[in-house]
């Protein structure tokens, strides 16, 4: 048994140590995102463009292509980093634990443990708690985001669609979840939250300090089908610290720089009806490539 509390499930030949960079100091280096837009791209004039528009931080994920989706080139990685001075995220398969100690070592800021690439452990995820980079783990519910949480995610991401089509349904869904959940444990008896962490099958621990915080203890995020001012502010006032932009928004855009910045600034202003107006003019040209297919609306339909 590790100092803190922590498990080390790796053993002698894990090449990160616990102590360097205990869980408080995880969650604070997440903080900085709070407020803030996190654009996912592929190139180095994506990665430009995310930053002169105001991009908190950069999802680095691998260029569009068939079979199994893995961790970006390394080589990618180091080329973006050179390229951009604003903080660095790319994605791990879940449970591949080597995937994210060669992103530690090539120096990302983040890892994000993503459903969204092919999956590498159906049963396990990341110890997260064996490196000193700070993890980000998707949700759909608030058991599966203190679960996570449990394993040393410093981030959470309530995750939507994975497809981009620019749908947010599922990320609205799946937000009010998380934040119906939580209001329904504020309003609870001492002596119910040890049946309601039962139920959720989460650590009782972590669900008693969601209770006496009125809100996850880490940093929350959405992501899936945010394209537009709008759905970013509709995330933010349904409680949410900021918002993962796909990598649709560059796509089939004769102005993506626009497009971005106006993200930007619904997430900053949300509140404000104003800045809203002003950041979703003229943009229904560029929405054109990102609406939902009626075949798909029949989908959701049925």
């Amino acid at each position: 048994m590790a100092e803190d509390g922590v498990v080390t499930l790796y053993n002698n030949t894990a090449i990160t140590d616990t102590k360097k960079n205990p869980v408080s100091i995880k969650v604070g280096l997440t903080q900085m995102l709070r407020g803030g837009a996190i654009l996912e791209l592929s190139n180095t004039n994506q990665a430009k463009i995310a930053e002169e528009a105001g991009a908190c931080c950069l999802v680095i994920t691998e260029p569009n292509r068939q079979g199994i989706s893995r961790m970006p080139d390394p080589a990618l990685i180091k080329q973006i980093k050179r390229a951009v001075s604003i903080p660095i995220m790319s994605r791990s398969r879940i449970g591949h634990f080597v995937e994210a100690q060669i992103l530690e070592r090539v120096g990302v800021d983040y890892i994000d443990e993503n459903e969204v690439l092919a999956i590498a452990d159906e049963f396990n995820f990341i110890n997260k708690h064996n490196f000193r980079c700070p993890f980000v783990c998707g949700c759909r519910n608030l058991g599966e985001a203190l679960r996570r949480v449990r394993e040393g995610a410093a981030m959470i991401r309530t995750q939507g669609d994975l497809s981009g089509t620019g749908n947010i349904v599922e990320t609205v869904k799946n937000v009010r979840s998380v934040m119906g959940e939580i209001r329904i444990l504020n309003n609870m008896d001492e002596d119910e939250v040890f049946a309601f962490s039962k139920k959720i099958a989460a650590p009782y621990d972590l669900v008693a300090q969601t209770k006496q915080m009125g809100r996850l203890p880490v940093v929350h995020f959405a992501a899936g089908g945010i394209v537009t001012p709008a759905d970013a502010a509709l995330m933010m006032q349904l409680g949410c610290d900021g918002v993962f932009v796909g990598s649709e928004v560059f796509d089939n855009c004769s102005d993506p720089y626009k497009r971005v910045r106006g993200i930007v600034e619904a997430v900053r202003h949300y509140n404000d009806p104003h800045v809203l107006v002003e950041n979703s003019c003229g943009l229904e040209g560029e929405m054109a490539g990102l609406n939902v297919t009626e075949e798909r609306m029949e989908q959701f339909g049925e």
